[in-house]
């Protein structure tokens, strides 16, 4: 196991000494809220920090290594896979009060943020100067931004626009040493020396702690667009996915729900879906406001011609919302409604999309589960909600996750799209990269933290310096 000092009444009063009081929590009420994330995962700190400056996170991590206790960085705590939790114990570092816009920058279309500034502010700031920062997690209004680049964060509109690290620039950072590095540039190319900026977007907070970014904009589109389209079965739903994309349209968005996913939500749709093997499509383009109108249309012709069932134009605001607002339902509903729910979401080529749903069923039967099955049609991030009726059989949950993951991998998918590694996936991780790739990776966390005192329990398996492949790393 890793070898980490108790946190004891000296060390606490040399945090309170160092940081100040306002900023370091030990009472049970204040500390209880960060022993989970959106997971089904639960580990408590023993103590809570919530800086406001930069040297505050350095005087810590001098502080973590002086007494060998570990780390770990949190933003909002909405990540999916356990990466923000204290797996072994000792400070949660919270980032929250870390919230400033320093700058939006028009004449260079760039913006400079703190790590805790949530991703709808900086979208919200943005548009107020006419311009616009494209990636959109889930939960917009509650993920933060320096969360979004530690796992390198997608959404939607990632077929058209990119993930979190498309538009990282430069980055400040607090390395487990304590010491602070700038990495990248504020321009649009720069190739000197090795790409650290994109090292530590989406290490997971395990390289580094990220304190500023510089953020990439681009023009706000004049406009956007959209429609609903149903049809009869998934299969059916891809094939339009591959004609649209073949026919050279690149929407910014392209959703799917799956028959379960729809009997969830049916309710809340403003049409009747026919059929017990529905699936829908949401769709939208933007640009100017002529063009996308045309193309939307043409888009709308190639579902029909498809085989779609029913087509709802969803020109306004108002009505995408609508739509997107029963998306946004179908994961509430799911954990409402499970007793064991566990959040997968894997990456397959776009046209194995279908066959991988629809292999789901035999894995339903084979390990008593119900899988539902939504996310982004435009690149291939499926993501898949695994419940079980209780939690008396996880192992036999794990067994069926995993046998899912290794269909994903035989169709050259990958085990993660959005949500990353952390703790949660970590078991799962060899079944991808192989024994050289995790040994060089494991070298290059202990070149950066060679007390393995940040995020520790993430990503690898680390315990006395032992690797999952078995070798010393």
């Amino acid at each position: 196991m890793y070898d980490y000092c108790p946190l004891s009444h000296e060390i606490f009063q040399r945090m309170i000494h160092e940081l100040g009081p306002e900023c370091v929590l030990i009472d049970t009420n204040s500390i209880n809220p960060y022993d989970r994330d959106a997971s089904e995962l639960r580990y408590m700190p023993d103590v809570v920090v919530k800086p406001r400056a930069v040297h505050q996170i350095q005087k810590l991590m001098a502080l973590a290594n002086e007494y060998r206790f570990p780390v770990t960085p949190r933003g909002a705590g909405t990540g999916l896979a356990g990466g923000c939790l204290a797996v072994q114990g000792g400070v949660v570092l919270s980032l929250e009060h870390m919230n400033r816009i320093r700058k939006i920058d028009s004449a260079n279309l760039v913006a400079e943020v703190e790590p805790g500034v949530l991703t709808q502010d900086l979208r919200d700031a943005a548009r107020k100067k006419g311009l616009f920062y494209p990636p959109d997690p889930a939960g917009m209004d509650k993920s933060t931004i320096g969360g979004n680049a530690a796992t390198n964060a997608g959404g939607p509109a990632c077929a058209k626009y990119g993930t979190t690290k498309d538009y990282v620039l430069e980055l400040e950072a607090v390395l487990p040493s304590g010491r602070r590095i700038r990495t990248g540039a504020k321009t649009r190319k720069g190739v000197v020396g090795y790409d650290m900026t994109h090292l530590l977007v989406g290490s997971e907070g395990t390289l580094g702690i990220i304190t500023g970014l510089t953020l990439k904009l681009i023009p706000h589109p004049p406009a956007v667009t959209g429609l609903t389209a149903a049809f009869s079965d998934l299969d059916t739903a891809m094939r339009a996915v591959m004609e649209i994309m073949n026919h050279g349209h690149l929407p910014s968005a392209i959703e799917f729900l799956d028959k379960k996913c729809l009997k969830l939500v049916g309710d809340l749709l403003p049409f009747q879906v026919p059929g017990d093997q529905a699936s829908l499509l949401i769709i939208e383009t933007d640009g100017v406001r002529e063009p996308i109108e045309h193309e939307i249309s043409q888009i709308g012709q190639i579902c029909e011609k498809i085989g779609a069932t029913h087509l709802m134009p969803a020109p306004e605001e108002k009505d995408r919302e609508r739509i997107w607002g029963v998306r946004r339902q179908v994961s509430l509903r799911i954990h409402d409604h499970s007793a064991l729910y566990i959040a997968e979401d894997i990456v397959v080529p776009i046209g194995r999309i279908a066959d991988l749903v629809n292999a789901l069923p035999e894995f339903e039967r084979r390990y008593n589960l119900y899988i539902y099955a939504f996310g982004h049609a435009g690149d291939g991030n499926i993501h898949l909600n695994i419940t079980a009726e209780n939690r008396d059989h996880m192992d036999r949950v794990e067994k069926g996750v995993r046998a899912i993951l290794s269909l994903v991998l035989e169709m050259d998918g990958t085990i993660s799209g959005e949500h990353g590694i952390g703790a949660g996936k970590m078991n799962y991780l060899p079944m991808e990269l192989e024994p050289e790739n995790i040994r060089l990776q494991v070298g290059i966390k202990k070149l950066f933290d060679p007390n393995l005192i940040l995020n520790p329990g993430k990503l690898f398996r680390m315990d006395n310096g032992e690797t999952e492949t078995g070798t010393d790393a």
